[in-house]
């Protein structure tokens, strides 16, 4: 972690710069290796700034606004396939290879298949995927 410090010179300029830790520029000085960005000085002095931090409710506002952004793009996937896919439940990996090895034509399908019942299609090579079902009373 480094620490941000604003510097300011006897010219009247000031400057940011960082640092491993405050002992680290106190080192540095003593070795006259801090000079003003300005005038090339080494009457350099760190004067008072906060800290930036983050505050941990912000962390948490950002976290329930991208999860619940998420929801809402999952759930409106979940709504355009229950529109325009037919579901067939458990049936799926059986309709999958119909579809797959008749050349059926399919307006799209969707329903439930084990992880193993996917790989095997997928070693089939029929194109699944795996998609988060997305309670509609969740968001």
């Amino acid at each position: 972690m480094m620490i941000k410090y604003n510097l300011t010179c006897k010219c009247g300029e000031s400057f940011e710069s960082w640092f491993l830790s405050s002992s680290k520029f106190d080192y540095l000085c003593k070795k006259k290796l801090i000079k003003c960005i300005y005038c090339g000085s080494l009457s350099v002095k760190k004067s008072v700034m906060a800290p930036n931090l983050p505050s941990k409710s912000n962390k948490i506002f950002k976290r329930t606004k991208l999860e619940r952004n998420i929801k809402k793009q999952l759930l409106d996937v979940r709504k355009y396939i229950e529109k325009n896919c037919k579901n067939v439940g458990e049936n799926f990996t059986r309709e999958a290879r119909s579809i797959h090895y008749d050349k059926k034509t399919s307006q799209g399908i969707y329903g439930k298949a084990t992880p193993e019942e996917t790989s095997e299609l997928l070693e089939e090579g029929i194109e699944v995927a795996t998609i988060p079902w997305i309670n509609k009373s969740e968001n």
